[in-house]
């Protein structure tokens, strides 16, 4: 669940910088998948700041990589719970890409995207160190639109709560955590 993301830096950086009012200038990455760099806008000393990450941790426990964390339990989750509630971050990005099997022999592939072509911001938590930031995304049940194509989706931050999503105390975000945000959301086959 949400594996892959299309970032198309040059159409995002200039949309993203205005609407947060902070410099960004991410790179070009038209199938970011896990493991990779990704820019990511968070909290430098309570400033807004692009922050180049690499998306997926791995905790000694865990055999495999661990990229998403439930938006429902992430505020109680060991692994999670000190990230969500000093690192929070948004993932500007021009989409993701679900599969669904349709009954043959591939699965087809869906990019999922605003119709209006302005950015998405899904939600994610930030492992930082003195050399490194490595990210979480936060998924959330589906809408009744995403549902048809996967069980899961992105947490998604609208534009008006950034402010509110990366400042406030983690018990205020409950009504975030629980309603993805989608307007004008649009899916078409890849």
């Amino acid at each position: 669940m949400c594996g892959r993301l299309t970032i198309d830096g040059l159409a995002l950086a200039d949309r993203v910088s205005a609407q947060i009012g902070a410099p960004y200038h991410p790179q070009t990455n038209l199938d970011l998948r896990p493991t990779e760099p990704v820019t990511v806008i968070g909290l430098i000393k309570d400033q807004l700041a692009s922050i180049n990450s690499t998306w997926g941790i791995k905790p000694n426990w865990s055999k495999s990589l661990l990229i998403n964390a439930q938006a429902e339990t992430v505020r109680e989750k060991k692994t999670f719970a000190n990230a969500f509630a000093h690192h929070r971050c948004v993932v500007p990005c021009s989409g993701w890409y679900e599969w669904r099997d349709e009954g043959g022999k591939r699965k087809q592939k869906y990019l999922f995207s605003r119709a209006d072509e302005q950015p998405l911001y899904m939600a994610g938590i930030l492992f930082l160190d003195d050399a490194t930031s490595q990210l979480v995304t936060l998924t959330a049940s589906p809408t009744e639109q995403c549902a048809a194509y996967h069980s899961r989706m992105p947490l998604l931050i609208e534009p008006t709560d950034l402010d509110f999503w990366l400042h406030s105390e983690p018990p205020m975000l409950t009504p975030l955590l629980s309603h993805p945000y989608l307007k004008g959301l649009s899916i078409n086959p890849s």
